[in-house]
């Protein structure tokens, strides 16, 4: 299985707009979910335990790893860019 990342934001954030940017440059697809147009995904960012956007779920084969906002250096080694 191939990473699959999960990024949950909202239009009003800039450091979501920031790794949204970051990923694309890195060429690494993701999937978006906009947590003020979906209350399903304000849910689950909330049962991840997150407070604020951006949240990125990283879902692999061993399980999911999830990183709290916007920390460049952790998704670097998350997804060996």
């Amino acid at each position: 299985m191939e990473k699959k990342v999960i990024i949950y934001t909202q239009e009003t954030c800039p450091p979501c707009f920031a790794e949204k940017e970051w990923l694309k440059a890195n060429n690494i697809e993701f999937e978006e979910r906009d947590i003020r147009k979906n209350q399903s995904y304000m849910k689950e960012v909330m049962d991840l335990g997150a407070s604020a956007t951006p949240v990125t779920v990283i879902k692999t084969e061993e399980g999911n790893q999830v990183v709290m906002g916007f920390k460049e250096d952790e998704l670097s080694v998350l997804l060996k860019k």
